[in-house]
């Protein structure tokens, strides 16, 4: 009987461990006045092949929260199978009645054709700025495409934009910021899932570019150009697991 205990406690350890983290959702507050007075919900890396965060679960915190925009960072799913799935989480941002906008991530682009997924959205009346923007009550929405899949045109998606006004700007991967050089207000962006396994040297054995090399993964931060913030995601990539990372949605305070 012994064994037993010690084979269920070791069970316990690794699900403490490696599963609560990827279902127990947090939901983290960043304030960074722009003096918009607007909530923005910032919704990244679904990866719904492997989400453990529930459709219920964003909706608890749409009713409980009342954002005033959901922008979604890109990473719904690299499979093409698994876009009715997706389906679900997108009835749940259709039926709230907050204004919703998305861009692109890499395993997006993964997929045999991506134009599924560009449609599903479309079904859904939720934007896609791809390279691309449009002009909100007191900002300027762009959508930079993603940059790890060489589908950014940084030119394009501010031509046009009034320097003068408040420019916030979505993509999915943050390497990006090393490469602009157009004043913006707020970036958000997401790709890294906070480093998913939070143990030393992670981004020697898995390189995901230039930022997560010099330490930078999560959280917000500042270039010359301007601010911007990196979220953990909701979802996982290779292994299902995640270690001293929870899945996390962020509410943005602007």
């Amino acid at each position: 009987m012994e064994w037993i205990l010690y084979a269920a406690l070791a069970v316990l350890i690794v699900y403490i461990a490696f599963i609560l983290p990827t279902a127990w959702l947090k939901v983290e507050r960043i304030r960074y006045d722009l003096e918009l007075g607007k909530k923005i919900l910032q919704i990244s890396d679904f990866h719904v092949e492997r989400l453990r965060i529930t459709p219920r679960q964003l909706q608890r915190v749409i009713e409980a929260e009342k954002p005033d925009y959901i922008f979604l960072t890109g990473d719904y799913t690299q499979v093409e199978g698994k876009l009715p799935l997706l389906e679900r989480y997108l009835t749940v941002f259709a039926q709230c009645g907050v204004p919703v906008y998305a861009v692109l991530g890499n395993h997006d682009y993964q997929q045999r054709k991506v134009i599924k997924l560009v449609r599903l959205l479309e079904d859904y009346r939720i934007p896609l700025l791809r390279n691309e923007w449009v002009s909100l009550p007191g900002f300027q929405l762009i959508g930079i495409d993603d940059f790890r899949s060489g589908k950014s045109r940084i030119a394009k998606s501010f031509e046009g934009t009034d320097r003068e006004q408040r420019r916030i700007v979505i993509t999915h991967d943050p390497n990006i910021v090393l490469h602009l050089q157009e004043r913006y207000d707020y970036l958000m962006a997401g790709h890294l899932h906070g480093k998913q396994l939070n143990v030393p040297f992670f981004y020697r054995f898995r390189p995901m570019g230039k930022l997560p090399a010099m330490g930078i993964y999560k959280g917000m931060h500042k270039t010359a150009y301007g601010t911007y913030y990196i979220s953990k995601g909701i979802g996982q990539t290779g292994l299902n697991v995640r270690f001293l990372v929870r899945s996390e949605v962020t509410l943005h305070y602007v």
